[in-house]
């Protein structure tokens, strides 16, 4: 089966290009994503420690800036807001970036948030982001490049 050009090009930067890539204070790599005219910079959470650690503790996210969770296997990946301080939108993408699902995660909560199908990536913005853009289940968000 080929492999989606989009699940290509992000592959190969997490796994190639993401050690050269600039870095936030916690040391992860960045990416920019296009989400129609919108520019996201988008920290990358592309191992287990880095997808554990996620944005807890953050006291606050700039308007365009995020996180994307890369796994490595499709699955119902679910996600919880523990020693999270800011409220959150998640959306859940499939490999070729299509929005699965967008779920609200309020601040400091173990509620359980969870894709309607399986997915290997997610993208957390402040909450009400994607909303706010017109974003919902079926569109697609654009490609992923290195920050300049």
């Amino acid at each position: 089966m080929r492999t989606p050009s989009w699940h290509r090009l992000l592959l190969a930067l997490t796994l190639f290009i993401a050690p050269a890539l600039p870095t936030t204070a916690q040391n992860l790599p960045v990416v920019r994503l296009t989400a129609g005219i919108h520019l996201i910079q988008a920290e990358v959470a592309d191992n287990e420690a880095r997808r554990r650690q996620g944005l807890m503790y953050r006291e606050k996210l700039a308007s365009n800036q995020g996180m994307l969770f890369v796994f490595e296997n499709k699955a119902t990946h679910c996600f919880w807001m523990r020693n999270t301080l800011i409220p959150l939108s998640i959306a859940f993408l499939e490999d070729d970036g299509t929005i699965v699902n967008i779920a609200d995660m309020q601040p400091q909560s173990d509620d359980s948030h969870c894709p309607s199908a399986e997915i290997r990536y997610a993208l957390e913005m402040n909450q009400g982001w994607f909303k706010q853009r017109g974003f919902k289940a079926g569109m697609k968000l654009g490609s992923f490049t290195a920050k300049q």
